[in-house]
């Protein structure tokens, strides 16, 4: 009972770790292909990793993956949070998310928004203007960022997806080896079966041909007379026939 027991929580185990190291693999394709990436969506939103708390009093933290969906820039009213790519000198071409405080437009007269971060409350210093809008923040995985940046180092790669499958493969091997040494283990037992039954069959035959031996020298015996015989019967015939002979000579002088 205790061995199937054991069987049963081994094969979950294994079964398990196949689980997490496929889930890895998978994960770590979709966020490399996917997350941070603006020309990317996955099932129709944008993924980011917060890499500051500039909003962690209000909605998200430094380390959390967020999920935002385009919409048009239009339809943004105050209080909104949008995903933008910054024009600001000191994080150009970053992709910033931030609180909409208020609508206005630029020194072009494009329409835009002043943003801000709820952790400090300051105005971000460009106005985000509607071509660079990705989208609005709609909801996050707490986290899942943090980890996905760990997973990006060696140690995580090393931690997540080498060991696993590492253990996979040892235990594989194992398996291989113990599956090798029982097929030898009934290879061996299956030739001395076959030797065994050999040697029976060799001593049942020669016990059967001493029968056979024995028989027919007892049938010779007592069908056929042998050579010492002969000369027995031999005197016993001129015995018999010595008398007549006699008499007849007998008869012949009278």
């Amino acid at each position: 009972m205790m061995k199937k027991i054991w069987n049963i929580v081994k094969t979950t185990l294994v079964w398990l770790v196949v689980a997490l190291a496929v889930f890895m693999m998978i994960f770590t394709v979709i966020s490399v292909t996917t997350f941070n990436r603006n020309d990317r969506n996955l099932f129709g939103y944008r993924a980011y990793i917060v890499n500051s708390d500039s909003m962690s009093k209000t909605d998200f933290n430094a380390g959390d993956l967020i999920f935002v969906k385009q919409v048009d820039p239009s339809t943004l009213v105050e209080g909104d949070v949008i995903t933008y790519i910054s024009q600001d000198s000191n994080s150009y071409g970053e992709n910033i998310t931030h609180k909409i405080r208020r609508k206005t437009v630029d020194a072009n007269g494009d329409e835009g928004f002043i943003t801000y971060g709820t952790t400090t409350d300051t105005d971000d210093a460009v106005v985000v203007t509607y071509p660079y809008i990705m989208g609005k923040y709609e909801f996050r995985i707490v986290g899942l960022g943090t980890f996905f940046n760990f997973l990006k180092t060696p140690q995580g790669y090393i931690v997540c997806i080498f060991v696993p499958f590492m253990l996979l493969i040892v235990y594989q091997g194992i398996n291989c080896i113990r599956l090798f040494r029982r097929y030898k283990q009934e290879q061996m037992e299956e030739m001395q079966a076959e030797k065994d039954k050999i040697e029976s069959e060799r001593a049942e035959n020669a016990k059967m041909l001493a029968e056979l031996q024995a028989l027919k020298a007892q049938l010779a015996g007592t069908i056929l007379p042998t050579q010492d015989d002969k000369p027995e019967i031999e005197e016993i015939s001129q015995a018999t026939t010595s008398p007549a002979v006699e008499e007849s000579e007998t008869s012949d002088v009278t």
